[in-house]
C-alpha cells in the first residue's frame, strides 16, 4: 500500500521563493538542554524542526552550516556521538533539535533499542514538531534502515523532508543519478515523494532554501 503524505502538504516548499527571507535571517542561535525523554524537553511553546539521520551522514555540520555557527551542534569522528535529544533556540522564535543518529553507531544493542524508544516517543508525542528533515548520504544507495524510517514517518502521518548531504563530493551526473535511484526507490511505496533538499555543508548548497522551508512552515502554522 502506498503512502500518502497528507500532512506534508502544509509544508510544501514554494520553489518561485529564490532569495532568503528577511524574516529568515539568523541572528542568534544557542543551546538549551539535552533530554533522555520528551516529556522532559522545553516547554512545546515555539515551532520546532527536528533533524535525524544514519551515524556519520553530516548532521552536525549541517546544522551548523544552517545557523553559521562552526560549533553549535558538536562535530565528531566517532559515529553514533549524539545520543539526546538536543534543543536549540534559533532567533528565540524556533527550535531546532538535533536527534540521536542511526545505523552503525558503535554503542550497545541495548541502548541502540532505548534511542529507537527515545526517538519514537518524541516524534509521536511532540505537539509543536513542524517537520522531521530526514538526512541522506548523497554517495550512498538509499539504506534499508533509511527506507525504514522513512516509511514509518509516513505511516504515522508525521511531516518529513529529505536531506540529501555531501552533494559536493559527487560530479553533477553522478549526483543526478543518485537522487534519481533514491526517488525511485521511494516511489515503490509513496505515491508522491516528500521536499527534497540537495545540500553541501562545505559549499553550503540549498542553505536559503532550507531556511525559507522552515520559515513558510512557520508562517503557516501562525495563518492557522
Amino acid at each position: 500500500m502506498h503512502i500518502t503524505n497528507i500532512v506534508i502538504t502544509i509544508l510544501v516548499f514554494c520553489s518561485s521563493i529564490n532569495t532568503l527571507s528577511v524574516w529568515m535571517v539568523i541572528k542568534s542561535a544557542d543551546f538549551l538542554v539535552s533530554s533522555q525523554d520528551y516529556r522532559k524537553c522545553p516547554e512545546p511553546n515555539m515551532p520546532e524542526f527536528a533533524f535525524i539521520g544514519r551515524s556519520n551522514v553530516g548532521k552536525s555540520s549541517l546544522i551548523n552550516m544552517l545557523v553559521q555557527r562552526k560549533d553549535l551542534a558538536k562535530v565528531s569522528g566517532t559515529p553514533g556521538k549524539t545520543q539526546t535529544i538536543n534543543h536549540f533556540i534559533v532567533n528565540r522564535q524556533w527550535y531546532l533539535v538535533d536527534l540521536p543518529g542511526y545505523g552503525f553507531a558503535k554503542v550497545s544493542r541495548e541502548s541502540r533499542w532505548q534511542f529507537g524508544q527515545m526517538i519514537e516517543s518524541y516524534l509521536q508525542h511532540r505537539e509543536n514538531l513542524m517537520c522531521t528533515f530526514v538526512l541522506l548520504d548523497s554517495r550512498l544507495p538509499l539504506q534499508k534502515n533509511d527506507a525504514d524510517f522513512i516509511n514509518w514517518l509516513g505511516g504515522k502521518g508525521l511531516p518529513l523532508a529529505l536531506v540529501l548531504t555531501k552533494a559536493d563530493k559527487l560530479k553533477p551526473s553522478e549526483l543526478a543519478q543518485s537522487r534519481q535511484r533514491i526517488e525511485q526507490t521511494l516511489l515503490q511505496t509513496w505515491e508522491s515523494l516528500p521536499p527534497l533538499f540537495v545540500t553541501s555543508s562545505e559549499k553550503k548548497w540549498a542553505r536559503e532554501e532550507l531556511l525559507d522551508f522552515i520559515a513558510q512552515a512557520m508562517r503557516s502554522n501562525q495563518i492557522d
